[in-house]
């Protein structure tokens, strides 16, 4: 029996939160949560949490936004009622996977395109605006750029001209004396060799537009599709400009959403990138589902040290050598490559085994299934190619998004295992395969020594 502590629940895994306070012998906080009729979300704590350790259990499954704002406004509320600390325990953290920035397929920062004329590649912290070049100058737009070289060529020549009209050289006829020549950067000229193109002698940009430069020289030289110039190279469209390549970075903001909250310590488990941590103020407690993995294999494979250890992608790799150096067995790597087709932009992945299955037992391991069209392919390249005798998932967050059961159903995996980090009820009536791990007792017990000030690195301890 714990005192001085509640445990509150969201609405995303009440399951786990029954399981958590059984294992404490504590009862279950007594919490409202319900919606109003425009959707927004109510919170309402029975219990009195004065001055006593909060702990408030929610997943990153369902309705993941929801029960981000139901976890924000309980641990607000509780810091309102005078708690003396609040602990936010995830199991599944929600945005786990927003953490990094993001780069292009190359290893390269992002940044803008090269333009269609030659331009040499600069690597920016990020693109700039999309526009023209400070000196360029669109024909029939504005005539500020040759007013201003006729200005200096007068102000060069000392020439004043007829009626302060620079360019005459003092004659009242500017066509008697040849004037000086523009700078080609200047002309329409320069914009048509830009482009390929030459002048069609008929100045049309958006329409009709003739350029007559002192009543007498009429510069008719355009350039045909000089709009279509401008609008390829320098409008912010689908294919020349960076900004399509860069998203929010929403792990930043979920955490520091977290710490204004009045969260004072998180608890998760298996952060799909281990860095997430540092974005946090506060202590964060990074658990591992790798016990129960490890346990699973030593008791359900015959043999399992003749058994190789598969990684379904470089990413997972350090997660997947860890386990195969603490039970002494093989490991391979599936090495994925993601190409863009001409056709679309969804990009196809290319998979190649790295390593020797024939014959042997292939187990992949993860630390997420959310669509699991990753395990799935990656058990029809294990069977088909590697040649491997079984194929069996052994993932921490099942979280079967959308047909993932069907496509497991369907695919060559002979047993996925996953932990109850999210609900899997629903999940397991449709799917023979599957396999749960309950993972409250882990979560029990770094919540009692947090409570009570003891150190949770024997739970790090497992080999």
């Amino acid at each position: 029996m714990v005192r001085n502590i509640v445990v509150l629940g969201g609405s995303s895994h009440p399951e786990l939160v029954a399981t958590i306070c059984q294992q404490l012998g504590i009862p279950t906080g007594r919490i409202t949560l319900t919606k109003f009729a425009v959707g927004e979300t109510r919170v309402e704590i029975q219990d009195s949490v004065r001055g006593k350790d909060v702990f408030v259990v929610q997943s990153g499954c369902g309705r993941v936004n929801d029960g981000l704002v139901e976890l924000l406004i309980t641990i607000s509320a509780c810091k309102t009622a005078s708690a003396k600390r609040v602990t936010a325990v995830l199991p599944h953290f929600p945005y786990s996977r927003q953490s990094d920035i993001p780069y292009n397929k190359t290893g390269a920062p992002l940044t803008k395109p090269m333009n269609s004329h030659g331009g040499p590649f600069t690597f920016e912290s990020r693109p700039g605006t999309p526009a023209p070049p400070p000196d360029t100058h669109f024909p029939g737009v504005s005539h500020g750029g040759l007013e201003r070289e006729l200005s200096r060529l007068a102000v060069e020549r000392n020439d004043t001209g007829v009626n302060g009209i620079a360019g005459t050289n003092g004659r009242a006829n500017p066509n008697s004396v040849p004037a000086t020549p523009l700078r080609r950067t200047n002309t329409t000229d320069s914009f048509a060799s830009l482009n390929g193109r030459t002048p069609n002698g008929n100045s049309n940009v958006n329409g009709n537009s003739n350029s007559h430069i002192n009543g007498g020289g009429s510069t008719n030289g355009s350039v045909n599709g000089s709009t279509n110039y401008a609008q390829s190279d320098y409008a912010p469209t689908k294919g020349n400009t960076g900004y399509k390549q860069w998203v929010a970075q929403a792990g930043t903001l979920v955490a520091d959403l977290l710490t204004c909250a009045g969260a004072d310590h998180i608890i998760t488990m298996d952060l799909h990138d281990p860095q997430y941590q540092g974005f946090f103020d506060i202590p964060v407690d990074n658990l591992y589902g790798r016990p129960l993995l490890q346990r699973w294999i030593k008791y359900h494979i015959p043999d399992y040290q003749n058994a190789v250890i598969v990684s379904p992608d470089a990413g997972g790799a350090k997660r997947a050598t860890q386990i195969a150096d603490a039970l002494g067995m093989e490991f391979a790597l599936i090495h994925k490559e993601r190409r863009p087709t001409r056709i679309t932009e969804r990009q196809n992945a290319t998979m190649m085994l790295v390593g020797d299955i024939v014959g042997k037992v292939a187990i992949l391991v993860d630390d997420m299934a959310d669509t699991s069209n990753t395990i799935t392919r990656a058990a029809k390249l294990l069977k088909g190619k590697g040649g491997a005798t079984k194929v069996y998932a052994l993932v921490t967050h099942g979280v079967f998004s959308g047909d993932a059961i069907e496509r497991i159903n369907a695919s060559a995996l002979d047993r996925v295992i996953c932990t109850n980090s999210v609900p899997q009820a629903e999940h397991v009536r449709h799917c023979a395969k599957l396999t749960v791990l309950p993972v409250h007792e882990i979560f029990a017990e770094a919540i009692r020594r947090v409570h009570h000030g003891e150190s949770i690195s024997v739970l790090f301890k497992y080999d």
